[in-house]
């Protein structure tokens, strides 16, 4: 057994112990170790929900009912809340998350007032053609950035400009110019490593305190993915 596929197996099967629908459920548990964004009583969105791992970590890091707090996951299958972790304030939409309006998904939030924490594990289903892979990866990380914080404005001499503007359309006819995270909130978006990543960084780098990048140690060595983290919504 190679060391790449011994890991993979290692993480299934403690996924498996744990009552984890799925590996990828390590990789929200890292994140929240390493950067604690879901605090007791935060009002999770999960774009991307399915299987629903990261409903089960998000739950968890609710604290006890009493705190409150709620875990709403979106994706366009649909996606059964897992029996484990899950508790009551656990929900999904089945609802392709590219059309989906910030006046909807603000609707979906406590008193309407938004969420405190936004994750997409959205990924293209991998074509084997990298630019078109690549280009799907970018369109819906600018998807999940738009939800989150608005209307994407450029400054006249910022160097992403270019890059941000390629993938705007992905953002979709949306009247609603304020985004649908708090003041305060973080954002967490997966992409493929492509040479526009640096672009989204700079952009992100302007509307949150804090932003880093994370390779995850559960992720399978023959993926491309990474994860933007970003803090503080300005």
């Amino acid at each position: 057994m190679s060391g790449a596929t011994g890991t993979a197996d290692f993480f299934y099967r403690e996924a498996l112990r744990l009552g984890y629908v799925a590996r990828s459920a390590f990789k929200l548990i890292q994140i929240q170790k390493q950067h604690k964004l879901i605090a007791p009583g935060a009002a999770v969105l999960d774009l991307g929900c399915a299987p629903g791992a990261w409903l089960q970590v998000a739950c968890q890091n609710l604290g006890p009912l009493e705190k409150g707090g709620l875990v709403v996951g979106v994706d366009v299958k649909k996606v059964k809340v897992p029996s484990a972790h899950c508790d009551s304030r656990v929900r999904t939409v089945c609802t392709d998350v590219m059309a989906l309006m910030k006046q909807q998904a603000r609707a979906m939030s406590p008193q309407e007032r938004g969420f405190s924490v936004i994750l997409s594990d959205m990924c293209p289903v991998v074509s084997g053609i990298t630019t078109r892979d690549e280009a799907i990866s970018c369109e819906l990380g600018m998807r999940a950035l738009s939800l989150a914080v608005g209307k994407i404005k450029f400054k006249e001499s910022a160097d992403y400009r270019e890059t941000m503007e390629r993938f705007q359309s992905s953002t979709g006819p949306d009247p609603d110019e304020d985004g649908v995270l708090r003041r305060g909130g973080s954002l967490v978006i997966k992409f493929l490593e492509n040479e526009d990543i640096p672009g989204f960084n700079k952009f992100c780098k302007e509307k949150f305190k804090k932003v880093s990048l994370l390779r995850p140690k559960a992720t399978r060595s023959s993926s491309r993915e990474i994860y933007m983290i970003c803090e503080g919504l300005r």
